[in-house]
This record gives C-alpha cells, sequence and structure tokens, in this order.
C-alpha cells in the first residue's frame, strides 16, 4: 500500500473507531490499593448482559449508569459475591417480552442436579418493569444470602420477586413491589426470611411464604391488593408485626397446611374485604395487640382446622371517634368481630370488641370446647355462644 495513501485511513481510525473499541474494552488503569477488584461501568459494554458476563469467577460490581434499557431476554446472573447496583429509578429497565419470559434470573451456572447452590447477591438501586404479558420480575434459584434493596420491581405479567428454594437468610428490605398481576413477593421454600419497610400495592397476593421456616416480617405497608396480603402455609417460628393492611379484596392474612409457633402482633388491619386474620390451619399461635378497624365480615377467624391459640391484647372496632360519633359514611360502617367455628383450646383475654354487629365474638361448631374468655370489654357489641364448655370471668358487657 502507497504510504501517502495510508495517512487519511490511519487518521480515520484514530478519530473514530478507536473512541468505539474503548468505549467496548475498557483501558485498564492499575489498581493502586492490593487486594481491590474493579468496578465494571456498563455503560462501557455494548449491552447490559454483557457488562454482566465480563464479571470475573470470583464475582465483583456492576454498576449501572442512569438511563432506559430495553431487554426481551432475561439478564441472568451466574456468579457469586455479585453486587448489581442502579442509579436509583435513574435505571429503568423494562422488559418487552410478550411471551412470559422473567426480567432478571439469579441462579448457579449448573442446573443439572438442583443441588447447587450461589451465596452473597446483592440487587440495589434501579427499577424493573414489565408488561402483562411478560413473566416475572426478579427470579431468584438457590441463592443463599440474597439482598434485594431499595427496588422498585413493578408491572409484571407474573410475580414481581420469586424466590425458589432461596434457603439461607434472604432479606427484602426497603423496596417498592407494585402492580404485579402475579404475586408482589413469592417465598417457596426459603428460611430465616426478613421481609421489611418495603411498599406493596396492587399486585394479586402482596406476600407468600410457602413450606418456609422463619419468616420475620416487620415494618411493611400492603394496600389494595386484588386477593390477600400475607398468605402463609406450612411455615412455622413466624412473626408478622407492625405492618400496615389495608382494603385487600381477599383477607389481610391467610395461614394455612400445618402453620403452627407464628406471633400476629401490633398490625393495623382496616377494610379489607373478605376478613381479616383467617387461621384455616394454624395451632400454638398469638394473635395480640393489633388494631382490627371497620372489618365489614369476620375480623379474625379462627376455623376447626386451628386450635391452642392465644388472642390477646387486641382491638376490634368501628369508626367511632368518640361523642358518639362515626368518621365512615352511612354505607361504609360496617364492623365485625371475632368468629370461632369449631376451634377448641383458646384463650380470649384482654381484647376490646367495640361497635360490631352482627356479633363481637361468635362461637359455634362442632367438638368446641376449652375455650377461656376473661378480662375482655365489649362495648356496643355481643357475645354469642353455643360453646359446650367455656369458661368465663372477669368480662365487661355494655351497651352504648
Amino acid at each position: 500500500m502507497n504510504l501517502k495513501n495510508s495517512v487519511p485511513l490511519l487518521a480515520f481510525s484514530i478519530a473514530f473507531v478507536m473512541p468505539l473499541a474503548s468505549r467496548w474494552t475498557p483501558r485498564q488503569e492499575p489498581l493502586a490499593l492490593p487486594g481491590a477488584w474493579r468496578v465494571i461501568h456498563a455503560e462501557n459494554y455494548p449491552s447490559l448482559q454483557a457488562a454482566i458476563d465480563a464479571l470475573p469467577e470470583r464475582g465483583g460490581m456492576v454498576q449501572l449508569p442512569p438511563g432506559r434499557f430495553e431487554i426481551s431476554t432475561p439478564l441472568r446472573v451466574t456468579r457469586e459475591d455479585v453486587l448489581l447496583e442502579g442509579s436509583g429509578t435513574a435505571t429503568w429497565i423494562r422488559n418487552t417480552s410478550t411471551d412470559g419470559k422473567p426480567a432478571l434470573v439469579l441462579e448457579p451456572p449448573s442446573d443439572k442436579d438442583k443441588k447447587t447452590r450461589n451465596w452473597r447477591l446483592t440487587l440495589r438501586g434501579f427499577r424493573l418493569t414489565g408488561n402483562p404479558r411478560s413473566g416475572h420480575g426478579i427470579v431468584a434459584n438457590r441463592i443463599n444470602e440474597l439482598l434485594i434493596d431499595a427496588m422498585d420491581v413493578s408491572h409484571h405479567g407474573g410475580d414481581g420477586i420469586r424466590l425458589d428454594n432461596c434457603y439461607e437468610d434472604p432479606r427484602i428490605c426497603d423496596s417498592l413491589i407494585t402492580y404485579n398481576k402475579g404475586t408482589g413477593l413469592d417465598l417457596l421454600a426459603c428460611h430465616d426470611i426478613v421481609v421489611s419497610a418495603n411498599q406493596f400495592e396492587e399486585n394479586r397476593t402482596a406476600v407468600r411464604c410457602v413450606d418456609g421456616f422463619n419468616l420475620t416480617m416487620t415494618g411493611n405497608n400492603l394496600d389494595d391488593h386484588t386477593a390477600d396480603g400475607v398468605v402463609i402455609e406450612n411455615t412455622y417460628g413466624s412473626v408478622v408485626a407492625g405492618n400496615m393492611i389495608e382494603e385487600c379484596r381477599g383477607h389481610a392474612i391467610v395461614l394455612d397446611r400445618d402453620c403452627y409457633g407464628i406471633a400476629l402482633s401490633a398490625n393495623v388491619i382496616a377494610h379489607n374485604v373478605q376478613g381479616g386474620i383467617d387461621l384455616r390451619d394454624a395451632w400454638g399461635l398469638t394473635v395480640s395487640a393489633n388494631a382490627f378497624t371497620i372489618m365489614a365480615r369476620n375480623a379474625l377467624s379462627i376455623g376447626p382446622g386451628s386450635g391452642r391459640v392465644a388472642v390477646t391484647g387486641n382491638s376490634f372496632s368501628d369508626s367511632s371517634i368518640g361523642g358518639g360519633k362515626l368518621k365512615r359514611r352511612p354505607n361504609d360502617r360496617a364492623a365485625a368481630g371475632v368468629l370461632v367455628n369449631g376451634a377448641s383450646e383458646l384463650d380470649i383475654t384482654g381484647n376490646l370488641f367495640s361497635g360490631l354487629r352482627p356479633a363481637g365474638l361468635t362461637v359455634t361448631g362442632k367438638g368446641v370446647r376449652r375455650i377461656v374468655y376473661c378480662g375482655n370489654l365489649m362495648v356496643d357489641a355481643k357475645r354469642r355462644s353455643d360453646a359446650a364448655k367455656e369458661w368465663t370471668e372477669g368480662n365487661l358487657e355494655v351497651d352504648k
């Protein structure tokens, strides 16, 4: 080649081709700090998946830039010790799939034996959305010590977040989980779970915990779900406390299939359509210090499959604000109390029942026995019981 003719080509390569190449293959400056790992900045790669795939076997951090990114196939993270972090809701990943594919999958690299687990993954600080025909938002299979923090997971065609056999210490905190057609947070065979300070709104069911152990669910806000608020099945040793559960079309909390050793405490349970707490198959429980208000159907229902339950220090009320005044409109004043239907071995003590119809406490069904009803106050509410054996003492029942 003539040297004179090659000069313009060389100049073009320096001016245009080299800058593009440098964006895709970042310049590797030496790291001064011994032991430090290089941060992967996704803006230097042709796709988000390419940035994730650039992680070495040992793991590392992928920093997602602000921007709007569309994907049609799932992003996959198969490494351990990974932090995938965005720039808050300014980082928006939108799943455009219309064939039920999830947006983000976390799983071990090999799925053959179904026993391999990855450890220590963190998702933090970005927005992940779908559409009515997409799949789940986040799917985590066999990830131990998973942390999902400060995320916005919304508008997916399936569940917002699905954790499957994330056996050790999954934590879901400070996130917005809304408008998903499935469950907001679906926990399948998970253990030692923390669900704290999240906002759940207008999912089908907000939270479902099945075949698990040791759920700690505190300080969450659950509002306007098209089915139930919290569903717990075949789970023990758990606490649901300090949550606000309002206006679900189903029940606020459902316990079923061999639940035991669970505390439901200090929750506000308001205006849910089908009922408040529904104990279908639950044993050795404490239901304490909850505020049940304007529950048109049973605020607390204890069915024939449940027993050995302590119901203590709760308030079951209408919308009274004192002075004979009710806050709600005439067509929105219904307030129900407790239904015991065929359950036995209950301790119902120290509760307040006020302004309830048709009764504050109804005890019915076959086989009812060993119920202690003691130290309760009923104001403008009645007690109806056909229990064969019931011990009562020190209750006060008054009209308005």
